[in-house]
Formats: structure tokens, C-alpha cells, sequence
């Protein structure tokens, strides 16, 4: 039974040597072919991203103006889809119900209807008419950039991500707007950065071995 053991923590550590060399041998191999066919500092060779979402607005001012358009108490259900606020044509527009709503300004029993807006209270008063539009839209961009060669092995990655984010509920009651409620970034402009001294080889789930009877 030892021995079996003793075997397989053998095989295993020879297995991890073996990918090792390997790696090292390619890393060897590739990194002055790139160098000599794309330099060491371009980075539109490094992959980027885009979250695109296809909404009526292009910018968080945009929306926001949208937004400003809808008055509780005075706009009706009709005039949201001519502001955009359309779930069946807008994405990201969820639609909630008043259990959903309760949960969103009472989650707990320490905060009662009477602590809510009037709006709110109207609504949820007349539970069968009461529901909501959530809107949640995100547009991010995110860029890879520096060394190509330490990017790609993994050495070191610095990342730039820019973009907007905008979130609203719209409270509806027979028909009509009686509460809304709006938050959001403008602009996000996030530096990120990462340090592999091992590149490649610095991934321990590469390595991840058991020992089994």
C-alpha cells in the first residue's frame, strides 16, 4: 500500500517537472520570434473589451435627461415607452412586482409601509396595480496595454476601463407614475494592474494533484 502511494506521488511530481520544462522550453522558443515580428510595447496587439448594450441612450447624460422627463403623479404608462422606458423595446428594463418592491425599501421588519414615500405607500396599498420597471444599463470599454510579451506570458498586465453606468425604478399604479428613484456613475475611469513573477507557471490550479487509493 506504501509503495502504490510512494509510486504515485512519484508520477505526479514528474508529471509537474515534465509541464514544467515544457512551458519554459516554449516560452523560450516564442518570445524572440515575437519580439522580432511585433516589437515589445504595442498594444494593439493586446486583447481589448466592450460591454454594448443597445439602448435609446448613448451617454449617461443622455438618460439622465430621459429620466428627468418622467414626473410622478403627472406621467403616464403610455409616455414611458415614448421616453425610452419600455421594456418589451429597451433592454435591461426589468419588470418587478410589489413583492419585489417591498423587499427593495422594507428589508426588515423594522422599516413599515408608513416609512415609505407616499408614492410607494399609494402603490403598494393596491398591491394587484402595483409594479416597477428597473433599469439597470452598463456600457464599459476595457483596454490591455504595455509590454505585449509580459502581457501575454502572464508577467505583468495593466488594464484601463472606462465607461458609464446608469440605474433607475420607476413605481407604476393604475396606469400612472407615482414614485422614482435614479442612481448611477457618469464616468468610470479604473486603472487595473497585475504581477506574476512566475508568468505562466504562477497558476497553482495547473498544478492541482490528488492521491487516490
Amino acid at each position: 500500500m506504501l509503495f502504490k502511494i510512494y509510486r504515485k506521488l512519484f508520477h505526479h511530481f514528474g508529471y509537474i517537472l515534465f509541464t514544467i520544462n515544457i512551458r519554459l522550453i516554449t516560452l523560450v522558443l516564442i518570445l524572440p520570434l515575437i519580439a522580432s515580428l511585433f516589437g515589445c510595447s504595442s498594444s494593439t496587439l493586446l486583447p481589448s473589451q466592450k460591454n454594448i448594450v443597445v439602448t435609446p441612450w448613448n451617454s449617461y447624460e443622455e438618460a439622465t435627461k430621459a429620466f428627468e422627463k418622467v414626473i410622478p403623479y403627472q406621467t403616464k404608462k403610455c409616455e414611458l415607452d415614448e421616453l425610452g422606458f419600455e421594456p418589451l423595446v429597451t433592454s435591461n428594463i426589468k419588470i418587478l412586482n410589489y413583492l419585489d418592491i417591498m423587499e427593495r425599501f422594507m428589508p426588515n421588519q423594522s422599516i413599515t409601509i408608513k416609512d415609505l414615500a407616499d408614492g410607494l405607500q399609494d402603490c403598494l396599498a393596491d398591491q394587484e396595480q402595483c409594479h416597477a420597471y428597473e433599469i439597470i444599463i452598463r456600457k464599459f470599454d476595457s483596454q490591455r496595454f504595455g509590454n505585449v510579451l509580459l502581457d501575454l506570458f502572464n508577467f505583468r498586465r495593466k488594464t484601463t476601463v472606462t465607461g458609464w453606468e446608469f440605474m433607475a425604478l420607476i413605481v407604476i399604479k393604475d396606469e400612472l407614475v407615482v414614485y422614482k428613484l435614479s442612481s448611477g456613475a457618469p464616468m468610470t475611469d479604473e486603472f487595473r494592474y497585475s504581477k506574476n513573477p512566475l508568468g505562466p507557471l504562477q497558476n497553482p490550479d495547473k498544478f492541482i494533484w490528488t492521491v487516490t487509493n
